[in-house]
């Protein structure tokens, strides 16, 4: 389960110590305002940690630790714009300029400065997923939440000094060198690095960027400057330059893909929708947004998302494909129908989630044949992976509906081998396999379906359908009744049954109410009509 909160009510540290204790394994997410952190564990110790938007300062780390030269920085940076795949610390790897060691020695410490300042936070929300891990980090660490706790509440209480004198980051200090250069005040070394960065014109953000000391070391520095009376403020960051929107888009798309992966739906949401604010064609922010709300069972919105993103020139064949989902949800089939056939075309032709999809709609509208071929075709294009649980649920309804039981048992077999959670294969395996006969088998499809999901009213229903057969009445009773209280609309087969149990119990007046209903749902069933007017000629 998620552990949620807000740093109000329980602090960074005391939350590190929780999930050390409980020596726990997950992604514990961290949002204030308009930042974004995430602190991963292993086991209870800390194996990676990172800052959305924080600009990656490890080339600047590298080169001021005296690991690498500026020149060898200038290199692999050079590369990494020919390979944006590639991670700079690969890359300087391989051209010879850094060792495996130093690297993994850097990342610690980035990792560590990157705890330490969410140590600053003190307002915010937290979240706890279990099990996420780092997803494509080569270089992991294992540090135990102990080490940190005692450095962190020092700079905790240091910044909330330096937080006096520096307000915000974009605050613009002058040096008054003349001052400087008369008092003979010996600098520390992060100190004469921030004064060569004090033009008048960087503003506290810059100079944390271009120094490499991250925002405590900097922080420190401006600090002391400020409290010796060398530093005056002269104002705010300069007007934004054209370049700084881009710059402010990728800054929200990037917090509402943090926001997303933590499950933080509004949240990312709004960052989505900031983007699409900021630039209006911006079809992958349009189709974020449509996931989102997909996720919150917003079809309407999402379709109404994906629809927009179908507009602008070039739009992918997930767009469609998505849109045809959110259609199909809101029970618009032919307009869903339309939607898959377009993501169909082109690449998507060869998806196989796609065709699945189209099949799924073609069975809809009864077209068998046309669904069956197209998840034949969908079959081979899975390769090496196993189809979704979708393709099997819909692969053996074709197969059934075309009265080849035998394949549709074969499919499903293979579909609960794969899928052994997926309640609704079990409960079609279960349909099979009593169709064929197998009643034995079929009461151990529902059993196992039951036992992950029996929130399942057709579950329920075919568990009453095996015990009618067996003239199990009281037990089939009891699962009709836990069936209709999921979904009482369930069709009129089940009132019709529900009505002859009760008449076998001489329970009349029950038998009339469940034949009623019957009728309700279904209007021109003659048998239960005739049952219901022969019972009440003898009430």
């Amino acid at each position: 389960m998620a552990i949620r909160g807000s740093l109000k009510e329980a602090s960074l540290p005391d939350v590190l110590q929780l999930l050390a204790m409980g020596l726990k394994t997950g992604c514990l997410s961290i949002a204030h305002r308009n930042n974004f952190g995430y602190i991963y564990f292993d086991r209870g110790r800390i194996c990676y940690a990172s800052i959305v938007n924080r600009r990656d300062r490890l080339g600047d780390a590298l080169v001021k630790n005296g690991a690498i030269t500026p020149e060898q920085l200038d290199a692999a940076i050079e590369a990494q714009r020919r390979e944006p795949q590639r991670k700079l610390g690969e890359l300087l790897m391989q051209a010879g300029a850094l060792s495996r060691e130093d690297l993994a020695r850097q990342i610690r410490v980035q990792i560590e400065e990157a705890v330490y300042y969410l140590f600053t936070w003190t307002q915010g929300t937290f979240n706890f997923e279990v099990d996420v891990r780092p997803e494509s980090e080569d270089f992991l660490v294992s540090i135990g939440p102990e080490a940190l706790l005692l450095e962190g509440a020092r700079r905790v209480d240091e910044w909330s000094l330096v937080e006096k004198k520096i307000p915000s980051f974009d605050v613009v200090f002058e040096l008054d060198r003349a001052r400087l250069e008369t008092s003979g005040v010996a600098l520390t070394a992060e100190q004469r690095v921030v004064v060569d960065l004090l033009d008048g014109q960087r503003d506290v953000t810059m100079i944390v960027d271009d120094s490499g000391l991250g925002e405590f070391g900097a922080g420190k520095a401006l600090y002391g400057l400020l409290s010796a009376g060398f530093l005056h403020r002269v104002g705010h960051t300069r007007a934004v330059s054209p370049a700084v929107p881009v710059a402010r888009v990728e800054e929200h798309r990037n917090l509402g893909i943090a926001f997303y992966r933590a499950g933080m739906l509004e949240e990312a949401l709004r960052e989505y929708r900031r983007v699409v604010e900021l630039r209006e064609d911006d079809q992958q922010a349009r189709f974020n947004i449509g996931l989102v709300l997909l996720r919150q069972r917003d079809w309407a919105g999402a379709a109404e998302a994906f629809q927009a993103a179908a507009g602008l020139p070039e739009a992918t064949y997930a767009v469609w494909h998505n849109l045809g989902y959110a259609l199909e949800r809101l029970g618009r089939f032919e307009d869903a129908a339309r939607a898959y056939d377009q993501a169909g075309r082109g690449e998507g032709a060869s998806d196989a989630r796609v065709l699945t999809s189209r099949g799924a709609i073609a069975l809809r509208a009864g077209d068998v044949t046309l669904a069956d071929d197209l998840l034949a075709s969908a079959r081979p294009l899975w390769g090496r992976h196993v189809p979704s649980a979708a393709w099997y649920h819909t692969a053996s309804l074709s197969a059934a509906l075309r009265g080849d039981l035998a394949r549709a048992a074969t499919v499903l077999r293979e579909g609960v081998e794969a899928w052994p959670h997926a309640a609704t294969l079990q409960n079609n395996l279960a349909v099979v396999l009593e169709r064929a006969g197998d009643l034995t088998g079929a009461f151990a499809a529902v059993e196992r379906g039951l036992a992950e999901d029996p929130g399942i009213a057709q579950l329920q229903k075919n568990l009453g359908d095996l015990h009618y057969r067996a003239a199990r009445y009281d037990e089939a009773l009891d699962a009709y009744q836990r069936a209709i209280r999921i979904a009482p609309d369930l069709g009129d087969d089940i009132y019709s049954k529900l009505g002859n149990i009760r008449l076998k119990r001489r329970e009349r007046e029950e038998a009339v109410r469940c034949w009623e209903r019957a009728l309700e749902l279904d209007p021109g069933n003659a048998i239960v009509r005739t049952n219901l007017e022969a019972v009440r000629q003898t009430l």
